[in-house]
C-alpha cells in the first residue's frame, strides 16, 4: 500500500514537472530549432519568398565566397565589434568611481542606465540629428575647440566609428551596473589584507578586483559578441542605404536587404547560417579560453 502510494505521489510529481517544462521546450522547438532547421534547407534552395522551393545545393554558399558586398559586411560587422573592448574598460572605470561610495551614486547609476531602457529606434534617431554635418552638436562642439567636424554619416571613414560611439554610449549603463554589481560582492577583508601587506592600488586591482570581476566581464564579452555580430537597427536607421560605398552596412542588414528587399530568401539564408556559425564558433572559444584561464588560476 505504501509503495503504491509513492508510485502515485511520484507519477504526480513527474506530471507536474514536465508541465512545468512544457513551456519553453515548446517555445524552443517552435521559434528556435523549427526555424533554424527551415532557414538551413531554405539556404540550400533559390527560394523567393513567396514560391517553390527550388533545391540548388551549396550554390549560394558558393556565390557568398565572391560576394564583395558580403565580404564588406563582414569586415563593418567585426570592425565594430572593437567597441566591445573600449565599452568595457569605460564601464569598469564608471563602476570602480562609483564603488568609492561618493555622493550622488544612485542619481548617477539612473542617469547611466536611461540609455539602456530608452528605444533604440529614437536614440538612433537622436544621434542621427547629433551627426548632422551642418547642424549637428557634435559639430557645433567641435567648433567651439576649433575643429572642423565631418559629415559623420555620409563619410566613409568616420560612419562606422559613429555607430560604434553611439553603441558604446547605449550599453554603457548596463555594462556598468554588473561591474557594480560584482565590485560591491567582493569582501572588503581582502583590501584590508592586502594593504596590511603592503599592496598598492594597482596590485590590489590586479590580484583582487580584476579575479573578481572576470566572471562578469566572460558574460559580457560573450553577450556582446553575440549582439555585435546581429548589429542591424541603429544601421538601418542612421544610414538606410548601408553608409557611403557599403562602409556601415552589418551582415544582418546584408540580409535583410537580399530577403525583403530583393526577395533572394535562399541566399540570405545562407548567410544567415554562416553568421549562426561564426555566432557559434567565436562564443565556443570564449567558454574554452574561460575555462582555461580559470584552470591556470
Amino acid at each position: 500500500m505504501q509503495k503504491q502510494t509513492k508510485s502515485r505521489l511520484y507519477r504526480k510529481e513527474m506530471i507536474y514537472g514536465w508541465l512545468f517544462i512544457l513551456p519553453p521546450v515548446l517555445g524552443f522547438l517552435f521559434f528556435t530549432l523549427f526555424p533554424v532547421l527551415y532557414s538551413f534547407y531554405g539556404s540550400l534552395t533559390d527560394w523567393d519568398g513567396l514560391g517553390q522551393f527550388n533545391f540548388i545545393g551549396l550554390s549560394n554558399f558558393k556565390e557568398l565566397l565572391s560576394d564583395e558586398l558580403f565580404h564588406k559586411a563582414a569586415f563593418n560587422t567585426v570592425f565594430m565589434m572593437l567597441g566591445i573592448p573600449i565599452g568595457l574598460f569605460l564601464a569598469l572605470l564608471v563602476a570602480l568611481g562609483l564603488n568609492r561610495g561618493i555622493p550622488g551614486t544612485t542619481t548617477f547609476r539612473v542617469i547611466y542606465y536611461i540609455p539602456v531602457i530608452s528605444s533604440l529606434a529614437a536614440i538612433s534617431i537622436m544621434w542621427s540629428w547629433a551627426y548632422n554635418g551642418d547642424y549637428g552638436l557634435v559639430n557645433q562642439f567641435l567648433d567651439m575647440l576649433g575643429i572642423q567636424g565631418p559629415n559623420w554619416l555620409m563619410n566613409k571613414y568616420y560612419v562606422k566609428p559613429a555607430i560604434m560611439l553611439m553603441a558604446i554610449w547605449k550599453g554603457l549603463g548596463y555594462t556598468m551596473l554588473l561591474y557594480l554589481a560584482a565590485l560591491q560582492s567582493v569582501p572588503r577583508s581582502y583590501y584590508e589584507a592586502a594593504e596590511l601587506d603592503g599592496a598598492n592600488g594597482l596590485k590590489a586591482f590586479r590580484h583582487i578586483t580584476w579575479p573578481m570581476v572576470k566572471p562578469v566581464t566572460f558574460f559580457i564579452v560573450v553577450t556582446n559578441i553575440i549582439s555585435g555580430s546581429q548589429i542591424f537597427t541603429e544601421i538601418n536607421i542612421m544610414t538606410s542605404t548601408g553608409g557611403p560605398e557599403y562602409s556601415s552596412a552589418s551582415v544582418v542588414f546584408y540580409i535583410w536587404q537580399k530577403a525583403f528587399d530583393n526577395f533572394q530568401m535562399g541566399y540570405a539564408s545562407a548567410m544567415a547560417v554562416i553568421l549562426g556559425i561564426f555566432i557559434f564558433i567565436v562564443t565556443l572559444i570564449q567558454f574554452r579560453m574561460n575555462e582555461k584561464s580559470s584552470y591556470e588560476s
